[in-house]
């Protein structure tokens, strides 16, 4: 696997300050696509052990809130296969940190069901993921006033209880109080 960039410090892809993961490679092709360079399998630095250990020792720090996996495709069957043992590392050693997935694959319709995103790897890498962004960016939908995702058909989705309950739940954002 390939990946284009790793943020240390991103307030954008996730709740609170993640480390996020670009992976490569992405066979959707979006009109409009914020990163199409990583639809090229082959775009940037080739993934290695060195990588993954950079990954989880910038999990560390107490004000990092979780992972977030983006792409390209997280969920084309080539990367489930490298990002399910990060996933393990990360749900081991950081079990409170959230782990976010932004994936154009439809979490009811195309990874829970027969397509050609699923794998041996689908229902584990989904069992260690606490939110999935789900849905290809529709450019004609894009709204810059959406939180966590570019267009409106997209679907931010709580996977441990829409698994649990055997339907898609909607994430509900943590409601802050002023002070």
């Amino acid at each position: 696997m390939h990946y284009g960039e790793i943020k240390k410090c991103d307030i954008a892809n996730g709740e609170g300050v993640r480390v996020s993961l670009f992976v490569s490679g992405c066979t959707h092709h979006c009109p409009g696509c914020f990163n199409q360079d990583t639809w090229d399998f082959s775009y940037g630095k080739e993934y290695t052990d060195e990588t993954e250990q950079e990954i989880i020792e910038a999990l560390s720090p107490d004000y990092i809130n979780g992972l977030s996996l983006l792409g390209g495709e997280p969920f084309e069957p080539q990367n489930q296969q490298v990002l399910v043992q990060l996933l393990r590392k990360v749900r081991e050693q950081y079990p409170q940190k959230t782990i976010w997935c932004y994936s154009g694959y439809l979490f009811d319709r195309e990874l829970l069901s027969e397509s050609r995103a699923r794998c041996e790897y689908t229902d584990e890498m989904l069992s260690m993921i606490d939110i999935l962004v789900d849905g290809r960016f529709v450019e004609k939908l894009k709204d810059i006033r959406l939180v966590f995702r570019g267009s409106s058909n997209q679907r931010i989705i709580d996977v441990k209880k829409s698994l649990n309950n055997g339907e898609v739940i909607l994430w509900e954002p943590k409601v802050r109080r002023g002070v």
